[in-house]
């Protein structure tokens, strides 16, 4: 399953009441560092599929979250467990990485 798109209609619903953990890439479409994390993204759902739910949120068309979460630098990888952030990285991350931040938890 490819990265679903996160906003602030299906974000508390599809990520803070998931019931597995949520990798979540904060990102801009103008963010060079972004489109690079696109295809390690795009690659970590597919590859995790039905283990972890990975989604996106354009910070340009979601400001209300940007700010609710703190995002003062993209790309920003936050990984959300039962509602509760566990895990937290900015800038270019490696799915290794992205695994290690889900098993901080």
């Amino acid at each position: 399953m490819a990265e679903m798109v996160l906003n602030k209609d299906n974000f508390e619903q599809e990520v803070l009441k998931a019931d597995k953990p949520v990798v979540v890439d904060f990102w801009a479409p103008w963010c060079g560092p972004c489109m690079a994390m696109g295809p390690v993204i795009e690659q970590f759902a597919k590859d995790y599929d039905g283990t972890y739910i990975v989604g996106k949120v354009n910070v340009d068309e979601n400001p209300e979250l940007a700010a609710e979460y703190g995002i003062m630098s993209i790309p920003f990888i936050t990984v959300f467990t039962n509602g509760q952030i566990t895990g937290q990285k900015i800038g270019i991350t490696s799915a290794e990485e992205i695994l290690d931040l889900i098993k901080l938890k």
